[in-house]
């Protein structure tokens, strides 16, 4: 007879119906056994008499199931999502045979079918795995940079983003500083600040962020690069940008930290604005680093001296442009027309490109090979924010600033119709000629 297939549960009652068929047991007791009734048990017990133990199995083993899809319409399927779909998950592939195909397959059939043929990984095949980097060995080699945009003043103030500069080497907190949006300017502030306080970094390391990277890798104006990663150039310090969340783990799990324990102490505290935080942050800094602070593989400390005048250092931590002058000396600058006062250097202008510095502190020069140019400004009044492409890390300042434009804009006048411009005053009765018992008292009091 050969080998016969049977699941547990069949083994189980194979056992059972010998014992009832020995009379060791009742057929009471098998069917609580096999949480079965009576008749279904005396069957079993003719089938098992009859043809032994190999009639238990059940009868549908190793036949094609009823509903089973023919291979020739999974074949066609595969043929089309591999043609028309190929980059489609299991779901919307489905959705497209059924609303474009005529072939209706529920979408468990599908994943099936594409993890079989390969065109689908599942959840797990696509897994990827993040092996831990090792720490630079010398203080001061990379430094991590990002911006946490939190409620660290919990509901006593807005939200905020802190920036965090921490050195991949030690685990050492080198700045930090709340700003009201991770913005250029002020990662200027908080570099013009580490500058004084360490020296330059051989390299600083960040997300890619517009800050620190052109999103936009065709671009074909501009120099390619941001007006960080400018200054940086310019203080010959190296700026690199991280793949993933995990490679900058150091200033993730930082930041996670410092969501909180920082605030819990600023609560302790009673500090509710920036200022009175940004003080806090240097006491806490010291305590946080004998903390957690690591020693380094190496005692060398690569930071190296600034050597840069606090004047130049200005022109570096700024936003700088080139702007065309045109025939009336004028030229167009955030939303705003800049005119040049008329003289003998800007006269020969025309034509040509100017140097526009924004600094942090709010300033704004406008240079000619050095020189700095008197100019007036024309605000042509326009909607600052209008259309604007606004980031997901800026959105609150954002949000913030348009709410104090709106709140101090001046209430718009009421337009005032024709008919109240020409002093008309409504007398209650309605526009037209008089009609009824009213119109044939007119007409007698007329002909009297």
């Amino acid at each position: 007879m050969g080998w016969v297939t049977m699941s547990e549960r069949e083994l189980n009652r194979v056992e059972v119906l010998a014992q009832v068929d020995d009379g060791r047991l009742t057929v009471a007791n098998a069917a609580n056994m096999l949480d079965l009734t009576r008749r279904q048990v005396f069957r079993l017990l003719k089938r098992y008499r009859q043809d032994g133990a190999s009639a238990i199995r059940h009868k549908s083993r190793g036949r094609a199931p009823n509903n089973q899809i023919h291979s020739a319409k999974r074949d066609y399927a595969l043929t089309v999502i591999k043609e028309h779909y190929p980059d489609f998950g299991p779901t919307l592939a489905a959705e497209m045979l059924a609303e474009h195909h005529g072939l209706k397959v529920s979408r468990e059939t599908v994943r099936k079918w594409m993890v079989e043929d390969g065109i689908w990984l599942s959840r797990k095949q696509r897994r990827q795995f993040h092996q831990p980097r090792l720490r630079r060995e010398c203080f001061g080699e990379l430094i991590q940079i990002d911006g946490s945009d939190h409620r660290w003043f919990e509901d006593r103030a807005p939200p905020c983003t802190l920036l965090v500069f921490i050195d991949d080497a030690t685990s050492t907190l080198m700045e930090l500083r709340f700003v009201k949006s991770e913005s250029t300017f002020s990662y200027f502030e908080a570099l013009e600040s580490y500058l004084h306080k360490h020296g330059r970094p051989v390299a600083f390391y960040s997300d890619k962020h517009t800050v620190f990277r052109v999103s936009k890798e065709d671009a074909k104006g501009g120099a390619r690069i941001t007006q960080f990663g400018r200054a940086l150039s310019e203080l010959n310090i190296e700026i690199l940008c991280a793949n993933s969340s995990q490679a900058k783990g150091r200033v993730e799990r930082a930041n996670r930290t410092l969501q909180d324990r920082l605030v819990k102490e600023l609560r302790i505290a009673g500090i509710s604005d920036l200022e009175a935080g940004n003080a806090y942050l240097q006491g806490f800094k010291g305590r946080h680093n004998a903390r957690f602070a690591k020693a380094p593989a190496r005692s060398d400390n690569l930071h190296r001296a600034l050597n840069v005048e606090p004047d130049r250092l200005a022109d570096v931590l700024c936003w700088r442009e080139n702007r065309y002058v045109g025939r009336q000396l004028t030229f167009s600058y955030d939303r705003k027309r800049i005119m040049l006062e008329e003289s003998d250097i800007t006269r020969g202008l025309v034509g040509k490109y100017v140097d526009t510095y924004a600094f942090v502190d709010g300033r704004f020069e406008v240079r000619s090979k050095g020189r700095s140019l008197p100019y007036t400004v024309f605000d042509m009044d326009q909607r600052v924010t209008h259309a604007a492409i606004t980031s997901n890390k800026n959105l609150s300042a954002v949000l913030e600033h348009i709410k104090e434009m709106q709140d101090a804009a001046p209430p718009k006048p009421k337009v005032r119709t024709n008919s109240e411009k020409m002093g008309y005053k409504p007398n209650g009765r309605r526009p037209g000629r008089p009609s009824g018992s009213k119109a044939k008292k007119k007409i007698a009091q007329a002909a009297e």
